[in-house]
């Protein structure tokens, strides 16, 4: 699902909503997850999953054209679990 499509999801719940209010609330929502992960924070969404930052230490890769040694520094990834609830319904739905 697109953002777009999250956006159209939302109009047609809520008819009552206009398109420029159901953009302003999807993008305020990824805005202050994104701050929140920028921060440091876990961001927990019950029957749904979390979001939290993992550490990835530097290694040495190679380069797959050349097979030369290249330095990959380290760096914090996001990183999605599941929660209990939306595995259920997907394991359930896809039976």
């Amino acid at each position: 699902m697109t953002r777009s499509e999250l956006i159209d999801l939302l109009m047609s719940r809520f008819p009552q909503l206009e398109a420029k209010d159901a953009e302003d609330a999807v993008k305020a929502i990824l805005d202050a997850m994104t701050s929140a992960l920028i921060a440091g924070d876990r961001i927990e969404v019950r029957g749904f999953g979390s979001f939290s930052l993992n550490h990835r230490p530097p290694r040495v890769g190679r380069n797959p054209k050349s097979g030369e040694q290249v330095s990959i520094p380290a760096k914090w990834v996001p990183h999605f679990k599941a929660g209990k609830e939306l595995r259920e319904r997907v394991n359930i739905t896809l039976r």
